[in-house]
């Protein structure tokens, strides 16, 4: 017996056996498009989409597994059998006694926002995601992002660029405790590219808010490639299985909220977790308001169990090492084509840094919006934009834009989806669009909603 080199071909670990066909409409069909939606990518109709990187949320490809477990769905009310299943895969991966379901994670943040924050406190993170921000200061509280230093640049190769920063942190305490009401730790780190966050970030976290009785909550959307990350760069972890890395991490929190519509394969879902007994009281007794029974949480019982199922699936290494090697196979066709991207990549998208791109537009003309509308015209990729559209906002004293700290378009890669040659497809003609990138233009606002306004916005080119 021999050894041969290893295959620089990425294959896919699993074999397709439904396809959907794919939207091929031409540039002048998606142009018309384009002007209509105000130029939102979020306002297209999904028909007129070729390569759909809008999210990674609730896009997924389920299993034959999943869509078995489906039949299996229990529809009682109260107390079915999959909300059983569920509840018990959930403590057996977080460690938390009380699981509760609801129906996406801005759900999860708003009831977990509205019973732990008094106005006018703060909740500190690595950096929030937008809907968690909106749920934040929707409860009249200050969201406060303390991203890490090697986080400032792009370019810079740091094994776990979304840490937070743990000196800042440190120094912020000492005198401003009393005006925290907890800390959400996102993993992997979405606003700042995908990136991951290290187990001794997490430990040490935990270590400081101890001294303060502050809480600390995980959330959880991409557990699984977060955990898979620790364990190619984090030492000591090498030989560790996944599941029991995500444990470890679960472990220093007191909690977890996490939308399952990303690592858990689904099409729609989420949950609250956590040992403490009063919070699960008050959190059930809101939530029968407006999600339902907290043993389904606006979920049916057939989403319950494709939930259990893809939260296992997802440990899968084999499948965690394809995610993580084909996003990096996309990032660097990206980077070759000329297109300067946020390093290393991370585990669910590519994202572009759309102010070196494109310098000659400033911040304020939303450069990110102007390469995200150019991909769709040229390429037929609905992307979205990462910058100071969606979290840039106006200072409410004096009236002015804040910026966002960079200007970043988001590639996500829907799990199980697309294959390699989609993706060589996508760079080949992104690299005929990178030399008329210097001719693209800015955009200003027609239209913004006074929050998440990236949703619903209108532009017009400049």
């Amino acid at each position: 017996m021999f050894e041969l080199p290893k295959p620089k071909t990425i294959i896919e670990p699993f074999r397709i056996k439904s396809v959907e066909p794919l939207s091929m409409i031409d540039i002048n069909e998606r142009t018309k498009a384009l002007v209509k939606s105000g130029y939102n990518l979020f306002s297209l109709p999904a028909s007129l989409v070729t390569f759909d990187l809008l999210t990674d949320s609730g896009t997924s490809a389920m299993s034959n597994t999943q869509w078995a477990g489906i039949m299996m769905g229990d529809e009682s009310y109260a107390g079915s059998k999959s909300y059983l299943k569920f509840e018990k895969v959930v403590s057996d991966l977080t460690g938390f006694e009380h699981v509760i379901p609801t129906h996406q994670g801005r759900s999860a943040e708003a009831l977990l926002m509205n019973s732990m924050i008094k106005p006018g406190q703060v909740v500190i993170g690595n950096t929030h995601f937008d809907t968690t921000r909106a749920n934040i200061e929707n409860a009249s509280a200050q969201a406060l992002d303390m991203p890490c230093k090697e986080n400032e640049s792009s370019e810079l190769e740091a094994p776990f660029k979304g840490n937070i920063n743990i000196s800042q942190l440190e120094e912020y305490l000492k005198k401003n405790h009393a005006q925290v009401s907890l800390l959400i730790m996102t993993v992997t780190n979405n606003s700042v590219g995908g990136q991951p966050v290290s187990m001794e970030n997490i430990k040490k976290t935990k270590e400081i808010l101890l001294k303060y009785n502050i809480p600390l909550f995980l959330d959880c959307a991409r557990f699984a490639e977060n955990a898979y990350f620790i364990k190619l760069r984090e030492p000591g972890f090498e030989e560790v299985e996944v599941k029991k890395i995500a444990q470890e991490m679960f472990s220093y929190c007191d909690g977890a909220l996490m939308s399952a519509k990303k690592d858990a394969f689904a099409n729609i879902g989420g949950f609250l977790a956590f040992n403490d007994e009063k919070l699960a009281a008050e959190i059930r007794s809101a939530m029968v308001i407006t999600e339902g029974f907290p043993t389904y949480g606006g979920l049916a019982g057939r989403d319950l169990e494709a939930l259990s199922i893809g939260l296992q699936e997802i440990l899968d290494e084999s499948y965690l090492s394809y995610r993580i090697s084909s996003v990096d196979y996309f990032g660097r066709g990206i980077e070759e084509a000329g297109f300067a991207t946020v390093r290393p990549y991370g585990g669910h998208a590519v994202y572009i840094d759309a102010g070196k791109c494109l310098p000659h537009i400033p911040p304020h003309q939303f450069p990110g919006q102007a390469l995200s509308a150019a991909l769709y015209q040229y390429v037929g990729i609905r992307s979205v934009e990462v910058g100071t559209v969606m979290l840039g906002h106006k200072d409410p004293q004096t009236g002015e834009e804040v910026l966002a700290p960079k200007e970043l378009v988001r590639l996500a890669m829907p799990r199980r989806v697309y294959t390699q040659s989609h993706v060589d497809y996508m760079i080949e003609v992104m690299q005929s669009l990178s030399p008329h990138l210097k001719n693209l233009k800015g955009f200003e606002f027609e239209y913004q909603a006074p929050v998440l306004r990236h949703f619903t916005a209108r532009f017009k080119p400049l």
